[in-house]
């Protein structure tokens, strides 16, 4: 039976942490032998299949060169593999929940994640998930593809009070194809935060990122090489408020919690958000009438204020270019009317 902090470590995982990539480089003496088959004697919880899907979405590679699954491996060759995260063995229950989907066809769908929702079954949230809405959805289409492998194909997730775009695999060819693009960082992703703070014009935010040591609950930044994994993200004012800014973040990277830790980090942290100290006045005077302003501000959302805006990404099938963008939720959408109303009656 898994203790809490160890359910947190396998399911409060980000998108970087979705997939796996793999490195091995032959001996010296190695005899030729095909790429599947030698990958398969190092990979002995990976099927044949998958490792051939893998290979033919361009994500087996031989010394930085993608190759098919009759490569035949040769000494000293260098070989890497990204894969999708292992699924975890837990019963998914169907549950008919609403979805604002985007887009759908019988590779993949595009949804628009509501606040307050998390996106897979784990510790405390085995129910009310947005993976139990999808399993409910695929279930009843009138058509599914042959193709379709029994469970939404996830690449990257959204944290449970953050909304916005997510892509969500169908086929075991189109999951494959997806990680290895998120693994490439080829896809766009674009985020609108309201922090705390006057911020800088624009700027870039570099700093590995782990789980904290004295609470594993929370992500902190360490110093380069430290702990943690290497992360970027670029940020750019939209708005200033004065106390309060609405800034757009481009990912780089996509590590856990990324955005909120390093805002927090270069001392902005998301207003509203819960785990990092965003839900307290931490710019302005406290004066009542500012205090109850804000507070009337938190109570339009559940948590922090951020909004996957813009996601792109290469269709895993017609390798045609697709970019979605969502509008703000209401809750976020009203906190920014009212902040345009404070400043034009300060």
């Amino acid at each position: 039976m898994l203790n809490e902090d160890e359910e947190i470590d396998k399911e409060d995982l980000q998108e970087d942490e979705l997939f796996e990539h793999y490195r091995f480089v032959s001996d010296p003496g190695q005899a030729l032998v095909r790429i599947d088959k030698y990958l398969i004697d190092r990979m002995p919880n990976t099927s044949r299949n998958k490792i051939q899907v893998a290979a033919k979405n361009g994500n087996v590679l031989v010394n930085g060169e993608a190759v098919k699954q009759n490569y035949k491996v040769k000494p000293l060759d260098e070989v890497s593999i990204v894969l999708p995260y292992p699924v975890r063995e837990l019963e998914l229950i169907p549950q008919d929940i609403p979805l604002d989907i985007l887009y759908e066809d019988d590779d993949l769908i595009v949804l628009n994640k509501e606040s307050n929702m998390v996106v897979h079954p784990g510790y405390g949230n085995y129910t009310g998930t947005l993976v139990n809405g999808l399993v409910y959805h695929f279930e009843n289409l009138p058509e599914r593809s042959q193709n379709y492998f029994g469970r939404p194909g996830l690449v990257h997730r959204l944290d449970k009070h953050t909304t916005g775009v997510m892509v969500v695999a169908k086929t075991e060819q189109a999951l494959t194809d997806l990680a290895k693009q998120f693994y490439d960082r080829t896809t766009e992703r674009r985020y609108w935060a309201l922090v705390w703070g006057d911020v800088q014009e624009e700027g870039t935010v570099t700093g590995h990122l782990g789980r904290a040591l004295k609470n594993r609950k929370l992500m902190t930044v360490f110093p380069d090489g430290e702990f943690g994994k290497h992360a970027v993200t670029h940020y750019k004012v939209l708005k200033r408020y004065g106390l309060v800014s609405l800034v757009e973040c481009k990912l780089e990277t996509g590590r856990t919690h990324q955005i909120r830790v390093h805002m927090k980090h270069i001392g902005h942290t998301l207003f509203n958000d819960l785990e990092y100290g965003g839900d307290v006045v931490l710019r302005g005077a406290k004066y009542n009438k500012y205090v109850h302003f804000v507070e009337n501000c938190f109570a339009l959302i559940p948590g922090q204020a951020l909004h996957a805006k813009t996601l792109g990404f290469k269709h895993p099938t017609t390798k045609e270019w697709m970019q979605f963008d969502s509008d703000l939720p209401k809750g976020f959408a009203q906190i920014i009317q009212k902040w345009e109303t404070y400043v034009l009656e300060k």
